[in-house]
């Protein structure tokens, strides 16, 4: 099968790249090289299977192209991290409005089978929990910038399920939660890449707010696991799935245990949001995903304990360190 993978060489799609080479595929990896990087797909660099383009997928004649000669599309391209998206709210809205306008008008032509990736932040400040795909989205005032990426987001969903209805687009939504593991970079204020790096070089841990705000990670090869079976399941097509694990744990949690695994003498230190971010911020509680919707469509959920996704990425940045 040919795939297209939008934002190909960022931290998700790299690894699903790698995957899906390894299981026989052809793949194209899309990507700006804006937050992806090529350091990503070195190991892919030079096979026959892969290729890297660069270029924007706000290109509607190369998104078209691309999409022409793919047999399937995963469109995980985004201008994403709370950091970047505070820095840059237009930025981000016009990337990811634009961006996913361009793949699914290129996708409807020949009715592509599509997975466009969304976000745990459409549920904005919902307080029922587990978060079902299903539920109300409860999004913060437009003063608070922070919710721009929400709601673009929203937007794509709401896109995305417009031309499945209207058109018959094959397409899925996913939902992806705290996706982490190997190659993630704390460059756009991922916690847990930032968490390691800082208890390895012996500084603070900085923990924003009160660290008792809790979030559920997953690991990246768990995540690919559950976006390979949904490319092989067809009656996955016109839902959408939270992709996620659902242990929960506070990032005070985080960072104690970050600290305990790498035998650090670090510190933590509390950060008032203000001292981090500009103003228009405003902080999720808690985010946890209920995942039943995408065991039952494909017999599989993230699993992987928290434990195994901390050890991961300490040996990857103390292989970096002592390289």
């Amino acid at each position: 099968m040919r795939v297209l993978i939008t934002g190909g060489a960022g931290f998700i799609g790299s690894h699903l790249a790698e995957r899906l080479v390894a299981d026989g595929h052809s793949v194209t990896a899309l990507d700006d090289l804006s937050t992806g990087r090529r350091e990503n797909v070195a190991s892919l660099a030079g096979h026959n299977r892969f290729r890297l383009v660069e270029g924007t997928i706000l290109d509607p004649e190369v998104v078209g192209r691309l999409t022409d000669e793919a047999d399937v599309i995963f469109h995980l391209a985004a201008a994403v991290g709370v950091k970047l998206i505070m820095d840059e709210p237009s930025r981000s809205i016009l990337t990811n409005v634009g961006g996913t306008e361009t793949v699914l008008k290129a996708a409807l032509k020949d009715k592509k089978p599509t997975f466009i990736a969304s976000t745990s932040e459409v549920y904005g400040k919902a307080t029922k929990f587990p978060f079902s795909e299903d539920d109300d989205l409860t999004i913060g005032a437009t003063k608070n910038l922070r919710w721009s990426y929400a709601s673009a987001k929203q937007l794509d969903e709401f896109l995305t399920l417009a031309y499945v209805r209207e058109a018959a687009l094959p397409a899925v939504i996913l939902r992806f939660f705290n996706t982490t593991g190997p190659r993630q970079t704390g460059r756009y204020g991922m916690v847990l890449p930032n968490f390691v790096q800082a208890a390895l070089e012996g500084r603070p841990l900085m923990v924003h707010g009160t660290g008792q705000q809790s979030r559920c990670f997953g690991h990246v090869a768990d995540v690919v696991e559950a976006l390979v079976r949904l490319m092989n399941t067809p009656s996955a097509r016109g839902q959408v799935f939270n992709v996620a694990n659902d242990q929960e744990v506070t990032i005070r949690q985080l960072a104690e245990t970050v600290i305990r695994m790498t035998g650090s003498q670090s510190e933590i230190q509390l950060i008032p949001y203000s001292d981090v971010y500009p103003e228009g911020f405003e902080d999720m509680a808690r985010r946890l995903p209920d995942v039943s919707r995408l065991e039952r469509a494909i017999g599989f959920r993230p699993r992987r304990p928290l434990a195994e996704i901390i050890a991961d990425i300490v040996a990857e940045k103390r292989a970096a360190m002592a390289g």
